[in-house]
């Protein structure tokens, strides 16, 4: 049985820049040519880009690592390096980006073409052409290549479907999938027949279309992982429409009602805002003769419930049906594409004053003050430990093989307030001082 990977943990790596290089021209009868280095190319970005053909995430159960090229290194005579093509990684839609680490959101990729860079290139270092001047014709100076960006991401695939059936195990929902559309999920009379979830286009009698998803059962305890647990509930989020079905002939002397309130409470565990989206409640199974007395009461405490647990919404409206017989479910599938209707005229209305919100708030948005240079703390050995993502990033930058290109970067050190802050910590000259696996020995 194939496995639904809708989940996956990978590494990313952007290319790092080409370096720059330390050239002099040497032609015959130019010997005072000057310098000659170029300056190195870009590093390739790692980009995802959506391929609707794509349905889950199996291909990052076999590829987890993903690194872009580098960039050409400057060459002689002023010629720049070549830029690296970018890493392009089809990704199906749904996909959601996470940083692993920080759990920040990078991306919500849904449209097919959508594309997302997820990690950047470095930029090419500058060759010694870049660092001539009049009181320096002929530096010995170049820089690195900027480190490309690198960073572990998580993936989640959200079903892209407008509306989602939901329910206990073996209430009906595969059956009526297949029933409204052209999907052929696997039917058969017991628990947890679905594992993965299925989709279908449904067309309605108005000649209405929309996507509706067959997810798998839940049980008590989903919200905190039991059964399919959280793996069905990311599924949920982007329905615009849940259809809660119940199976009305009390199957397995089950109570109707308290299968609905139980379902209820797993929704609401993992999101209170899934206890508001508009719902129709699918009373299955009319077709059994026990049911039509099920379905009296059942309205009567949906009523109650709602009263005293959700006074300020709307109860949901039931539609009885039969998937066996198809009794009512033409209507059923036309108030559905109603809702989803207005719920996607809804959505696109608070999306435009957001987007009219965030407009304004640009205008007078204020700088985010920047992260420290570096930081500087002393290891138990008595060695001073210098860290930080942008003191590193030039440390990697500089070529200290050339004496001027180590002493631009100590003048960088000491404008960026280093030196200082080693002797407020007591620093010594002839005292060690580390900078990622680079040591060198503080002179004051």
């Amino acid at each position: 049985m194939s496995t639904f990977y809708d989940y996956a943990k990978i590494w990313v790596k952007a290319g790092k820049g080409g370096d720059g290089l330390v050239a002099f021209l040497r032609e015959k009868y130019r010997p005072d040519g000057g310098p000659a280095g170029g300056d190195g190319g870009r590093g390739g970005d790692v980009i995802f880009k959506v391929d609707e053909g794509l349905r889950t995430l199996i291909d990052f159960r076999y590829n987890r690592h993903f690194k872009a090229k580098p960039g050409e290194n400057g060459m002689t005579k002023g010629r720049y390096g070549r830029g690296a093509d970018d890493l392009v990684v089809p990704v199906p839609p749904g996909t959601t980006v996470r940083d692993f680490d920080t759990g920040d959101l990078i991306g919500d990729l849904v449209e097919d073409g959508q594309e997302l860079i997820v990690a950047k290139g470095g930029r090419g270092g500058r060759g010694n052409i870049k660092f001539a001047t009049h009181n320096n014709p002929a530096p010995e100076i170049a820089e690195n290549g900027e480190p490309g960006q690198e960073r572990t991401l998580q993936l989640e695939l959200k079903l892209l479907a407008d509306a989602g059936l939901v329910g206990f195990p073996s209430v009906g929902k595969s059956t009526l999938l297949s029933v409204v559309s052209a999907a052929k999920p696997k039917v058969g009379d017991y628990h947890f027949t679905t594992i993965n979830p299925n989709l279908g286009v449904v067309t309605t009698r108005n000649h209405e279309e929309f996507v509706l998803a067959d997810l798998p059962g839940l049980i008590e305890g989903a919200s905190e992982g039991i059964g399919l647990g959280m793996r069905f509930l990311r599924h949920i989020e982007r329905t615009k429409v849940i259809l809660h079905v119940v199976d009305m002939g009390a199957y397995e002397n089950r109570d109707p009602f308290e299968d609905y309130v139980k379902i209820n409470k797993e929704l609401s565990s993992y999101d209170e805002e899934l206890i508001a989206r508009p719902t129709i409640i699918v009373a299955n199974k009319m077709d059994i003769p026990e049911a039509v007395l099920y379905l009296e009461e059942f309205k009567e405490k949906l009523r109650t419930y709602f009263s005293d647990n959700y006074p300020d919404l709307s109860v949901p409206e039931i539609y009885p049906i039969s998937a066996f017989t198809h009794a009512g479910i033409n209507d059923l599938m036309d108030h559905t594409a109603q809702l989803i209707n207005e719920e996607t005229e809804r959505r696109e209305a608070l999306e435009a004053e957001k987007a009219a919100e965030d407009q304004k708030e640009s205008v007078n948005y204020q700088i985010e003050e920047e992260e420290p240079y570096f930081y500087l703390n002393r290891d138990s050995d008595g060695t001073f430990i210098l860290s930080g993502r942008r003191i590193e990033k030039d440390f990697k930058m500089a070529n200290l093989e050339y004496d001027e290109s180590a002493m631009r970067f100590a003048r960088r050190l000491k404008k960026q307030g280093v030196d200082e802050a080693l002797r407020e910590k007591g620093a010594k000259s002839g005292d060690i001082v580390r900078l990622l696996d680079y040591e060198f020995e503080f002179l004051d």
